[in-house]
C-alpha cells in the first residue's frame, strides 16, 4: 500500500509541475508577489488529476480519521479551489470505503443573495464532523474564510487538508486557530527545494 501511494505522489507532482506550476512574477490572491504562481484547478480537474488526488488524498483524510476515534461527515472548502479536490477525495472514499464514505459540500464567498440565503451547499448539515480542504495556502485566508462560514452553520472543522502548501505562513495562521493541516505536498517537496 506504502508503495502504491509513493507511485501515486509521484505521478501527481509530475502532473502538478506539468500543468499547474509557473514560474515568473505573479500577484497572488493574497496580494503578495511571487515567483510562483500554481494553478491546482487544471490538475484537479484533469480526469486523471482527480484521480491521483482522490486516491492520495483519501489516504491521508482516512490515515488522520482513524486517529481521532470519531466520524468524519463530510469534505468541503471555498469555491472554486477545493471543490474538485473535495469531490475526488469523497469519490475515492464512496467507491473504497462505502461504510466510511464523505458527503461533499462547498463554501460560497458570499453567502447566496437568493432563495435560502445560503453560503454551504451540497451536503452539510449542523453538526457535522468535516474536514476542510484548499488548493494552495500562501496566507491561510481563503482557508481560514472557509473555517468561519462552517463554525457560524455549525460544523465542526477536523483537520484541513491542503494540495500544496506554499510555506509561507498559511499553516502557521490555521494551526493557530487549533485546526492541524495536512499538505500533500508543499512548496520545498514540489520543487526539490
Amino acid at each position: 500500500m506504502l508503495a502504491a501511494m509513493h507511485q501515486t505522489a509521484a505521478a501527481l507532482k509530475k502532473l502538478l509541475l506539468e500543468k499547474s506550476v509557473r514560474t515568473g512574477s505573479f500577484t497572488l490572491a493574497s496580494g503578495k508577489q511571487s515567483d510562483l504562481y500554481i494553478d491546482c484547478r487544471v490538475t484537479a480537474l484533469d480526469p486523471f488529476g482527480a484521480n491521483l488526488i482522490g486516491d492520495l488524498g483519501w489516504h491521508a483524510v482516512r490515515s488522520k480519521i482513524h486517529s481521532l476515534h470519531h466520524p468524519i461527515h463530510a469534505i468541503g472548502g471555498m469555491t472554486l479551489g477545493a471543490d474538485p479536490i473535495s469531490l475526488a477525495i469523497g469519490m475515492t472514499s464512496a467507491r473504497t470505503h462505502p461504510d466510511e464514505a464523505l458527503q461533499v459540500f462547498t463554501v460560497r464567498k458570499e453567502p447566496k443573495g437568493h432563495g435560502q440565503g445560503k453560503q454551504i451547499e451540497g451536503n452539510f448539515q449542523s453538526g457535522f464532523n468535516v474536514v476542510v480542504v484548499d488548493d494552495v495556502i500562501t496566507t491561510g485566508g481563503s482557508t481560514l474564510k472557509a473555517i468561519d462560514a462552517i463554525e457560524r452553520e455549525g460544523g465542526k472543522v477536523e483537520f484541513a487538508l491542503v494540495l500544496v502548501d506554499r510555506e509561507e505562513g498559511g499553516r502557521q495562521a490555521i494551526e493557530d486557530r487549533g485546526i492541524h493541516v495536512i499538505s500533500l505536498f508543499t512548496r520545498g517537496s514540489l520543487l526539490g527545494e
